[in-house]
């Protein structure tokens, strides 16, 4: 049958504000973070005048309104932007993601108005950090069974707990804080978010965690003895603090995903320039079928992968729910990533083992891809419940 014309409403280009916001953020990276990355290897630390400048041109509030300072470049923006930073050392993007995906991204959501207009314009210009406190040492993936506790006495809730693994936990100014505040309804109208200042008496910061790879980007444990919270800090209505935990979560795999693309393609444009150069048996190993075929698969993946987060994030900008495709991205993007920098650390061969080429360094930081913000298994429920109804 002879179509007449061409269907209307599918368009996958970019807008040239999006564009431009891509070649800027990667002029970014490229000038002021690939010169610190193997710094921030071997001190595990991101240098202050690095974190300035990150400040200075708006990384820390690139999803958030303009009305707050922010950037307001959307869901869409916001994971363009997270691509570009996954072409730097993981840390970069760890931290901005803890701060913007998931720790302020939840008052952004779910935040009283006046809470919004005395923290969002200083979370945005990065003069206050987030982190987002909900993992506990017996609540990993079963979110549900935290234990932290808040109790309300007259006009603050009072919590006691530790969480657990929290990204940002060693120098963020607020936390969301995800408590019990009804035992016997648990997940289902007895878990409250609470915004809760960091550096108050009743709260204590571990010592960072030493973790396998991701130096740089600190984790560590957010122990409370009796902080008090103002009543007005509840984040969203009390007793349905798991439902914003959700919510928040669902773009902060969006955005998740995103970085595992830009790493990913990264990984590929160097196994492609080193197979080029690298010559075995009289040529060099890019005309050997076996390493086409690595390379063939790897960038059908970031295709795949690339297109997904794009997807998700246009239908969060829509207003559409997006639970599923943020759990298939989360899942397919994080698997998609650890099994690309494990082909092009093959290509690479005994030089990609040693520190000096980095492949060794984003093997160990993609591992983690697969566990936090929901571990792939819970990704997988997620799916499968959906799909069910």
């Amino acid at each position: 049958m002879a179509i007449a014309t061409k269907p209307e409403g599918l368009n996958f280009e970019l807008p040239e504000d999006l564009k431009l916001l891509r070649r800027s953020i990667r002029e970014f990276v490229e000038k002021e973070l690939w010169p610190v990355g193997q710094q921030v290897e071997d001190t595990d630390q991101i240098p202050q005048a690095t974190l300035d400048k990150m400040k200075e041109v708006g990384l820390f509030g690139l999803p958030f309104p303009e009305e707050y300072g922010g950037a307001d470049v959307g869901e869409l923006g916001y994971c363009v932007a997270l691509e570009e930073l996954g072409r730097a050392n993981a840390a970069f993007s760890n931290v901005i993601g803890a701060h913007c995906s998931i720790g302020a991204m939840a008052l952004h959501l779910d935040g009283s108005k006046e809470l919004k207009d005395k923290y969002m314009p200083r979370l945005c210009t990065g003069e206050l950090i987030a982190c987002f406190a909900l993992s506990e040492p017996n609540a990993g993936s079963d979110a549900a069974n935290i234990q932290t506790s808040a109790v309300r006495q007259g006009d603050a809730y009072v919590v006691n707990g530790v969480k657990h693994f929290i990204t940002n936990g060693d120098f963020a100014d607020f936390a969301t804080v995800f408590t019990v505040t009804d035992r016997n309804l648990g997940a289902r109208g007895g878990i409250t978010a609470l915004w809760v200042d960091l550096n108050q008496p009743g709260v204590k910061r571990g010592p960072n965690d030493k973790k396998m790879g991701l130096y740089g980007s600190h984790t560590c444990e957010l122990i409370f003895n009796d902080a008090k919270v103002p009543a007005d800090h509840v984040i969203g209505q009390v007793g349905l603090g798991f439902i914003t935990a959700m919510r928040t979560l669902d773009m902060g795999r969006l955005s998740l995903g995103a970085g595992c693309v830009g790493a990913s393609q990264f990984g590929l444009e160097k196994a492609i320039a080193h197979a080029k150069e690298r010559i075995q048996f009289g040529k060099p190993i890019a005309k050997q079928q076996a390493v086409q075929f690595m390379l063939a698969d790897i960038a059908t993946e970031i295709y795949a992968a690339r297109n997904m987060v794009y997807n998700g994030a246009w239908k969060a900008d829509r207003g559409e729910r997006f639970s599923m495709e943020a759990a298939m991205v989360k899942r397919y993007c994080s698997d998609m990533a650890i099994h690309v920098v494990d082909r092009v650390l093959q290509i690479f061969g005994g030089s990609g083992f040693m520190k000096e080429t980095g492949i060794e360094r984003g093997y160990r930081d993609a591992r983690i891809l697969a566990i936090y913000e929901g571990t792939n298994e819970i990704q997988r429920m997620i799916i499968a419940e959906e799909l069910i109804k």
